[in-house]
C-alpha cells in the first residue's frame, strides 16, 4: 500500500462475526472518534475489526460463527478481509489495506496487549522493538551493491583519466603527422613538376612512359595493399593478446569461485522450507493463543455471566434459594469450558499463564525469523556465486570462439601478405625491365613520386587513427561528467544507507524525548520531572567475540519536595505514568517509521489506568498525528473529551 489517502473521506465499515459483533455498520470520519460504552459493548471487537481489514491477524471470530468478514470503503477504494474457522484455527484471507501490517501491529494498533505499549513496563529491549521493522541484512546487501557500482564507475573514470593524460601526446603526434603530410605533398608537387618537365623532352617515348607509369601505379597500389595487410596483422595480434589476457583473468576468477553447483545447495532449500513450516506453525499457535486469551478476557468482562449461569443451572430451585445465590458474595463462577465451579482468580491466573506462553511463542518466532533470514542470505550468496560462475564460463567460451576466429583471420592475412610480397617483387622486376638509360631520370622521378604517394597514404592512415582516438577520448571526457554525477548520487545513496540505522535510532530517541517532555508538561504528574531515552554503546559477547551494540537506556528523573532531583526506576512509576510512557514510545515508533503516511488509523484502548482529564489531554495530543484516531473509552472517561469529537455509543 502506498501513501494513505489524505482527504476528508468518511471510512465506512461493515463487520460480521468479529469478536462479539454479529453484524454492524459504522462510519468513521477523519479526526478523533470516541467509542464510548460500558464493558462488553463490543468496543474492542470493533477495534479488532479495523485491524483485521488493515491486514492484521490479531482478531477473533465470534464464538458461534465459522466465518466472518470486514469491509472498508475509503478514498474511493474498497477492501474486504474474510476470516474462516478451520478446525481449531482461524484462517485470514488476503485483501487487507496494508501489504505488510507487522509495523502497524506494533506502533499503530495500541490495544491493551500491544507490544510497544507494554515494552516500557516489562523492561524490554526498546531498541530491538524500534529496529525490528528494518531489514538490516537487506541494507547491507544494498550497500555492497552500491559499492560495486561505485567501484566500476571509479575504474571507468580512472581509465578515462589515463587516456586523458595521453591526449597531449596524441595531439602533438597529430600535428606532427599533419606537418609531415604537408611536407610530403610539397615534395610530391615538386617531383610532379620535374616529371612534367622531363616528359616534354621525351614525347616520342610516350607509349613506353605510359606503360611504365601504369606499372608504377600498380606497384604503388600493391605496396599500399601490402602495408595494409601488415597493419591488419598487427591489429589482430594485439586483439589476440588482449583476449588472452582477459581469458587469463577470467580463468583466475573462475578458480576462486566455488565449484559447488546449485543442486548441491538443496539442503538450504530444505532447511528454509522446514523453517517456514515451523514459522507457520508458530504463527498458528500464537493466533490460537490470542483467540483463546481474547475469548476468556471477554467472558471475564461480562460480570453477570456467573449469575446467569447459576440461574440457568438452578431454575428448578425455590425462589428463596435463587435469591440467596444472587446475594452470595462468593467470587466463584462456573467455568465456561468444563462446567465446573472455580474461583475467578484461578481463571485469571490461567489467562495470565496463556499470555506468558504466547509471549514465549512470539520470542521463539523472532528467533526463527532471524535464523530464516540468515539462511536466505546464504542461499542468495550461493545463487549469486553460481550465476557469476556461469557468466565467467560463458565469457571464456566466447573468448575461445573469438580467438579461433581471429587466428583464422591472421592465417588468411599472412597468406595475403606473402602473395602481395611476391606481387611487389614481380612488379619491381618488371619496372626494372622497362627502365633504360634514356628514362633513368624520369623513372627515378616516378619511383620517388610513387614512394611519396605511398608515404602520404600511410601518414594519412596514421592521421585517421590518431584523430579517431582523440575523438574517442573527447567523447569519454564528455561521459566523465555524467559518470561523476552518477557517482555523486551513488555516494549520497551510500551515505544514506550507511547512516539509515543510526538515523532511525537517533530519530526514535529524538521523537520519544521530544514528545515525552511535551506530554509531561501537559499531564503535570506530581514530582515527575523528566523521562528520557539515552543511546549508549555496550560491549556484548557474540559467540567467542565481543562486539559493540547500541542500546536504549530509559531514564526517569523525579524531584523531592525541596526541589532536589534524583533518578528513579520504572518499577516506581504509577500505573498511569507507565501507560503514558508506553504510549509515547509507541508514538515515537509510529513517527520514525512514517506510519502517518501509510497507515490512516491509530487505535487506542484500555486507558482506564489514566484519569479522565489526562486521557482527554492524551487523546488531543495524539489527534495531531493520525488521520483517523479511534479511541475506546468508558462513558465516565469520555465525558472529559472535547465535545466536537465524533462519538459512537452503540456498535
Amino acid at each position: 500500500m502506498g501513501m494513505s489517502q489524505q482527504s476528508s473521506d468518511v471510512a465506512q465499515f461493515h463487520v460480521e462475526n468479529i469478536g462479539g459483533i454479529s453484524e454492524t455498520s459504522v462510519d468513521i470520519p477523519p479526526g478523533v472518534t470516541v467509542l464510548t460504552g460500558k464493558n462488553a459493548t463490543n468496543r474492542t471487537s470493533f477495534l479488532q475489526s479495523i485491524m483485521a481489514v488493515m491486514g492484521s491477524n490479531q482478531a477473533t471470530l465470534k464464538g458461534d460463527a465459522d466465518t466472518g468478514s470486514v469491509e472498508l470503503s475509503i478514498g474511493g477504494q474498497s477492501y474486504e478481509r474474510r476470516l474462516k474457522r478451520t478446525g481449531e484455527t482461524v484462517q485470514f484471507e488476503d485483501g487487507g489495506y496494508l501489504d505488510d501490517p507487522a509495523v502497524a501491529d506494533v506502533f499503530a494498533f495500541l490495544l491493551e496487549t500491544n507490544e510497544a505499549r507494554q515494552s516500557v513496563a516489562r523492561g524490554d529491549d526498546l531498541r530491538e522493538i524500534i529496529m525490528r521493522p528494518v531489514d538490516i541484512d537487506e541494507i547491507k546487501h544494498e550497500i555492497r551493491r552500491l559499492e560495486e557500482e561505485k567501484g566500476e564507475i571509479n575504474d571507468e573514470l580512472a581509465e578515462i583519466e589515463s587516456k586523458k593524460r595521453n591526449l597531449p601526446d596524441l595531439e602533438q603526434q597529430k600535428s606532427k603527422i599533419q606537418d609531415q603530410i604537408s611536407e610530403k605533398r610539397d615534395e610530391l608537387a615538386e617531383k610532379e613538376d620535374d616529371i612534367d618537365s622531363n616528359s616534354r623532352d621525351i614525347e616520342e617515348s610516350r607509349k613506353e612512359q605510359e606503360e611504365l607509369e601504369d606499372k608504377l601505379d600498380e606497384l604503388r597500389s600493391t605496396r599500399s595493399d601490402l602495408e595494409s595487410a601488415r597493419r591488419q596483422i598487427e591489429t589482430q595480434e594485439e586483439s589476440i593478446s588482449s583476449l588472452k589476457q582477459e581469458r587469463q583473468e577470467l580463468e583466475s576468477e573462475l578458480s576462486d569461485l566455488p565449484e559447488t553447483p546449485m543442486g548441491e545447495h538443496q539442503h538450504l532449500d530444505d532447511e528454509i522450507s522446514r523453517l517456514r513450516d515451523q514459522r507457520q506453525a508458530l504463527n498458528t499457535e500464537i493466533s490460537d493463543l490470542q483467540s483463546l486469551i481474547q475469548y476468556n478476557e471477554e467472558r471475564l468482562e461480562e460480570e453477570d455471566y456467573g449469575v446467569i449461569q447459576s440461574l440457568d443451572d438452578e431454575q428448578d430451585e425455590p425462589a428463596d434459594a435463587v435469591t440467596d445465590k444472587l446475594l452470595d458474595d462468593d467470587e466463584s463462577i462456573v467455568c465456561w469450558t468444563c462446567g465446573s465451579t472455580v474461583e475467578r482468580e484461578q481463571i485469571e491466573e490461567t489467562v495470565t499463564r496463556l499470555q506468558d506462553l504466547r509471549q514465549e511463542k512470539v520470542e521463539a518466532l523472532n528467533d526463527l525469523k532471524s535464523e530464516l533470514d540468515d539462511l536466505k542470505s546464504q542461499q542468495r550468496e550461493a545463487e549469486q556465486q553460481q550465476q557469476r560462475r556461469e557468466d565467467v564460463q560463458r565469457q571464456i567460451e566466447d573468448i575461445e570462439t573469438e580467438l579461433e576466429r581471429r587466428e583464422d583471420q591472421i592465417d588468411s592475412l599472412k597468406e595475403r601478405r606473402e602473395s602481395l610480397t611476391d606481387q611487389v617483387q614481380t612488379l619491381e622486376e618488371e619496372v626494372d625491365d622497362l627502365e633504360s638509360e634514356d628514362f633513368d631520370d624520369i623513372l627515378s622521378l616516378h619511383k620517388e613520386a610513387n614512394q611519396l604517394e605511398f608515404e602520404i597514404d600511410s601518414l594519412e592512415s596514421d592521421l585517421d587513427e590518431i584523430s579517431s582516438e582523440i575523438e574517442s577520448i573527447e567523447e569519454l571526457l564528455d561521459r566523465a561528467d555524467d559518470l561523476r554525477a552518477e557517482r555523486d548520487e551513488l555516494v549520497e545513496e551510500l551515505t544514506d544507507k550507511r547512516t539509515k540505522i543510526d538515523q532511525i535510532e537517533a530519530g526514535a530517541v529524538e521523537e520519544f524525548n521530544e514528545h515525552m517532555d511535551a506530554i509531561l508538561d501537559i499531564m503535570q504528574y506530581e514530582n515527575l520531572e523528566r523521562i528520557w531515552i539515552e543511546r549508549v554503546e555496550r560491549t556484548v559477547r557474540e559467540g567467542r567475540q565481543k562486539v559493540d551494540r547500541t542500546a536504549f537506556e530509559l531514564h526517569i528523573v523525579r524531584t523531592t519536595d525541596n526541589g532536589a532531583a534524583y533518578e528513579d526506576t520504572i518499577e516506581h512509576l504509577s500505573e498511569s505514568e507507565r501507560e503514558v510512557t508506553g504510549l509515547i514510545f509507541a508514538l515515537a515508533g509510529y513517527l520514525v517509521h512514517d506510519l502517518h503516511e501509510t497507515v490512516p488509523f491509530m487505535l487506542l484502548d484500555s486507558l482506564e489506568a489514566i484519569d479522565s482529564s489526562r486521557i482527554a489531554e492524551l487523546v488531543a495530543y495524539f489527534a495531531d498525528y493520525a488521520q483517523y484516531l479511534v479511541v475506546a473509552l468508558l462513558p465516565e472517561d469520555a465525558q472529559a473529551l472535547d465535545e466536537e469529537f465524533h462519538r459512537i455509543t452503540s456498535i
